[in-house]
């Protein structure tokens, strides 16, 4: 089931309504500060809950709760894609927390389980809705997502492995815009063949290496119209996956005093800007001097 494009739009909801880069504070302002996370995260969650239910729920019947089986649906991309959201919603909570002046470690436990009660609430609301059903593997991806946010905190107190995507357009969306995006705009959130999920290795933090160069390893599929390999078959199409491993450009490593400027970077670099990769697939390797 394509539930991703659900789970994003939440993410960007509250995290436009409460990401800030975390900064120290005086004292005086950390009640103020906290009570404006709370408030703030508290209606943009509620808001995103409100809408969704408007745009999907109220267009399928109530259930009982069941769950609902989608594991080998779309080569796994969308899990993935739970596993990316899970950790930038836990990486926005804790920033949030600590720019309201909670010392680290509790802004981190506080991140990891807010983004994963966040996401898994999602699951609640597809188990009760005959048009989806909840899903376990989808529950595994929120907490590996968090799980390899909190992970790294607890073990080097930093962040060194950074979840990340890109996306181009590809010749399938138009096949089945309804289901795959009608307009690049739908297609970055539902079509699974341009997407690629990477890890990106921050390797000045385990040797000597240049601080702004990351080395990274992504993962695709394409041939998918359906969410099912024998449905693709049928229908003459011959999905495969794709592997890859290139470099990655660390922004994190730009230092600016302007609070503005320290968010968009904040932002940016969950996305894996263009750059030299090779990729491995249908037992072939290819190199692309520009892969997004």
């Amino acid at each position: 089931m394509m539930k991703l494009n659900k789970i994003l739009i939440i993410c960007v909801l509250i995290s436009v309504s409460i990401a800030s880069p975390a900064q120290p504070v005086s004292e005086q302002l950390n009640k103020k500060r906290q009570y404006a996370v709370v408030i703030g995260s508290s209606l943009a969650y509620t808001g995103s809950m409100v809408a969704l239910s408007a745009i999907w729920y109220n267009q399928n019947d109530r259930q009982s709760f069941r769950f609902f089986n989608d594991a080998r649906e779309w080569k796994q991309m969308d899990k993935l894609g739970h596993t990316f959201s899970a950790f930038q919603l836990s990486a926005i909570s804790s920033a949030t927390w600590q720019w309201s002046n909670v010392a680290k470690q509790k802004s981190d436990r506080i991140g990891a389980l807010t983004s994963f009660g966040v996401m898994s609430s999602i699951e609640i609301l597809d188990g009760f809705s005959a048009g989806y059903g909840a899903s376990l593997t989808d529950l595994i991806a929120n907490a590996a997502g968090t799980g390899l946010y909190w992970g790294q905190q607890v073990l080097w107190n930093e962040t060194r492995i950074y979840p990340k995507y890109s996306f181009h357009r590809t010749r399938y969306a138009p096949i089945r815009p309804s289901l795959l995006g009608d307009g690049l705009a739908e297609e970055i959130v539902k079509d699974y063949n341009g997407q690629t999920q990477w890890l990106s290795f921050d390797m000045d933090k385990f040797m000597r290496f240049p601080k702004w160069l990351n080395i990274s390893v992504g993962y695709g599929a394409e041939g998918m119209i359906f969410a099912t390999d024998a449905s693709n078959h049928n229908a003459g199409y011959h999905p495969y996956r794709k592997f890859f491993i290139g470099v990655d450009f660390d922004l994190t490593a730009l230092k600016s005093r302007n609070k503005t400027l320290n968010t968009l970077i904040f932002i940016a670099n969950m996305v894996r800007l263009p750059a030299p990769a090779l990729e491995f697939s249908n037992r072939r390797a290819t190199g692309h001097l520009l892969y997004f």
